[in-house]
Formats: C-alpha cells, sequence, structure tokens
C-alpha cells in the first residue's frame, strides 16, 4: 500500500471537506450569508468535531468565527423566531462557552432555549415545524430541536426540558412511522389540510431520505444526552436497532449509496443522494460501536462509506474535495417534487452530514 493511500481515511476526507469550505468561504460567506441558520450550523458542528478530534485550532477558530460574526458583546443576534430551524446552530455555543466562558455565549444559548414556549404546537403539544408550516410536524424538527435542548438541560441544569424532548419524540414516532417498512415519512399534518397529504394518516406521502436521516441522527445523538439511568434509553436503543434494520433494507447493492425517495429505487427517475447517505452512515456506524446493533452491520456503513468516496466524491489539487448530488433545502411534497429537486455540489447539508459519517466510520475502522 502506498503512503498516498495511507492517509486517505475517513479523517482526512473529513479534514479535507473542512479546508476545501473554508478556503472557499470566509464564515459570513458560509451560504445563506449572514444568517444564523442550520445549514451552516450542521456543517459547523461537524468541524467542530473534527477540532474536538484532531486538536487542530484552525477548526475551532474557523466555527467560532462564524458565531462572533453574528452574535455581539451583549450576547445579542438576529435569528428566525418562528422556527425550530433556528435552534439547531446553537450546538455551537457548547464548545465554545465551555472553552472562553464568556458571558455572551451563555446569553445567546438562553435566548435559543427560551425559544421552546413560544412555538405553536399541535394539539398533544408537538412543536410545528415553523409558523408557516401550521399543524406540522417533521422530522427534520427533532434534530433541529432536540440535541439543543438535551444539552442545555445538561449543562445548565435545566432538566423539565428532558421530558419535553421525549415528548416530541415520541409523538414524531407515534404519527410518522410506518408499521410496514418501518420507514418514517418526512412529516405529518394534524388537520390533514396539505395538499400532499395521505387521508389515511395524514402524513407525507413518501420516505424522503434526508429527513429519515436527520431522525436517525437525532435519536442516536440524543441516547448519549440522557441523563444517567434514564428510562427512555432503552426504549430509544430499540428505536435505534429497528431503524438500522429498516433503513440496510433500501440500501443500493451496486452503490451502497440511498435513493432520495428512499424505498422507490426501481424508479427511473429517483437518484442517489449523498446527504441522506451519510447520515444513515453515520447512524448504523455509531450503533455498531456503541454495541446497540450487531457487527454485520459495520459492512452496511463500510459499503455506504465506499460509495461515497468511488461515485460522489471527487478530489482536485485545484478546488479540494468536491461533494455531488446534494439535495438543496426541501419541504414536503409529492414524489414528483422530491426527485426534481435541485443538486448541488459541496452544499452545507452534504458537508456537515459527510463529516459525522467520516467521523463516526474513523471509530469504527479503528
Amino acid at each position: 500500500m502506498t503512503d498516498a493511500i495511507k492517509v486517505k481515511t475517513p479523517l482526512y476526507y473529513a479534514e479535507k471537506i473542512s479546508e476545501t469550505l473554508m478556503n472557499t468561504y470566509t464564515t459570513s460567506e458560509l451560504p445563506p450569508a449572514n444568517r444564523w441558520h442550520y445549514h451552516q450550523g450542521v456543517f459547523l458542528c461537524g468541524m467542530l468535531r473534527v477540532w474536538e478530534h484532531t486538536s487542530e485550532e484552525k477548526y475551532y477558530d474557523y466555527a467560532k468565527s462564524y458565531v462572533d460574526h453574528l452574535i455581539d458583546d451583549n450576547g445579542n443576534f438576529y435569528f428566525a423566531r418562528d422556527e425550530l430551524d433556528s435552534i439547531q446552530a446553537g450546538l455551537l455555543l457548547f464548545s465554545i462557552y465551555k472553552r472562553t466562558g464568556e458571558k455572551k455565549y451563555e446569553v445567546a444559548a438562553r435566548k435559543l432555549r427560551d425559544l421552546y414556549p413560544t412555538l405553536n404546537v399541535t394539539s398533544e403539544g408537538g412543536f410545528w415545524h415553523k409558523d408557516k408550516y401550521p399543524y406540522q410536524m417533521w422530522l427534520d424538527g427533532l434534530y433541529m430541536g432536540g440535541p439543543y435542548a438535551l444539552t442545555y438541560a445538561r449543562d445548565f441544569q435545566e432538566p423539565e426540558l428532558v421530558n419535553m424532548v421525549t415528548h416530541q419524540e415520541q409523538l414524531m414516532r407515534k404519527y410518522t412511522k410506518d408499521a410496514k417498512t418501518g420507514l418514517y415519512y418526512h412529516g405529518w399534518d394534524e388537520k390533514g389540510a396539505q395538499p400532499w397529504v395521505n387521508k389515511d394518516n395524514h402524513c407525507a406521502p413518501e420516505f424522503w431520505g434526508r429527513a429519515l436521516g436527520w431522525y436517525g441522527l437525532a435519536v442516536i445523538d440524543m441516547i448519549d444526552l440522557l441523563p444517567s439511568g434514564h428510562p427512555k434509553r432503552d426504549e430509544w436503543i430499540h428505536v435505534v436497532q429497528e431503524y438500522v434494520k429498516s433503513v440496510s433494507t433500501y440500501q443500493d447493492d451496486k452503490s451502497g449509496l440511498w435513493y432520495q425517495v428512499i424505498d422507490k429505487g426501481h424508479l427511473e427517475d429517483n437518484w442517489l443522494e449523498t446527504s441522506c447517505s451519510s447520515l444513515f452512515i453515520y447512524t448504523i456506524a455509531k450503533a455498531v460501536s456503541k454495541g446497540y446493533v450487531g457487527k454485520e452491520y459495520a459492512d452496511v456503513a463500510k459499503k455506504g462509506f465506499e460509495g461515497i468516496i468511488q461515485y460522489k466524491a471527487e478530489e482536485t489539487e485545484k478546488d479540494g474535495l468536491i461533494l455531488k448530488d446534494i439535495c438543496i433545502g426541501t419541504s414536503i411534497g409529492t414524489y414528483d417534487y422530491y426527485v426534481n429537486r435541485e443538486c448541488s455540489q459541496n452544499d452545507l447539508h452534504g458537508a456537515g452530514s459527510f463529516i459525522f459519517a467520516c467521523l463516526e466510520m474513523e471509530k469504527l475502522l479503528g
């Protein structure tokens, strides 16, 4: 084996995509520019994991620069106060506050924590995804709001937030899980009023890959954030076990990847999507490393990771690492809507998800 091949470990790729985007954008330019947003949050959360793994300060400094560009010395910042999506980037605050001890990060974190009681809810207390999506719970929302609340509960001793998160997950599973496939629909409309709704169950009509990926990421990470001995721990481990089994069933045999609409790979206009594949790889690999599922699933994760490197990643001296076929931001819709969504390169959804997958594969492969 040559030295050139030896260095191309999963960690190598995590660093390479981080450096590529660092060289492409200043932190204020990260798209959507000058906004407190989960796109940047997902990518920079991945970058902070690279920093934790390597101790390379440039990764921490880049993430901190994004936060400092948007938050002033008094902890003031602008964010959309009617949606769960605004909360996810707050995950960046915990590491920075822990390291610096600066009050402004605690103040900013409190502002995001205080968003939860203001959100509109369904009749059972489930958070609307955004005000403009009335009575709708989306799988995406569990990741956007769940890990943040549990981290805040741990770091600032607010145990009541734990019950809030477990309730949200319970409702999400109750209304979006499909008993036949074990998969989860993209969302659920309590009123059944949306044009896309399945009238039988008020769910979205399809299993969209990235939303399903957010759910897996949320649950497996939230297990780690539960207080010691919490009764939900075993339940969530069982959820992960069923999830991994179901998702693995739909892995493409040839490429090792997953489709945009993951259960309809037989349709010609469907396509293999990078961000959902990365999220599935992450959850499966972590489930193996944690001992939640059998080691046979390590082969599923390995095949998926190799598929991304072979089919979706392209590295050049000039451009760095380019990740292809990443679906842009997406609402709920019909099959045609999903498969006709625009693809992009190095979209932050995909870059962040890929970094998560890389670091978990690094751990799995030892």
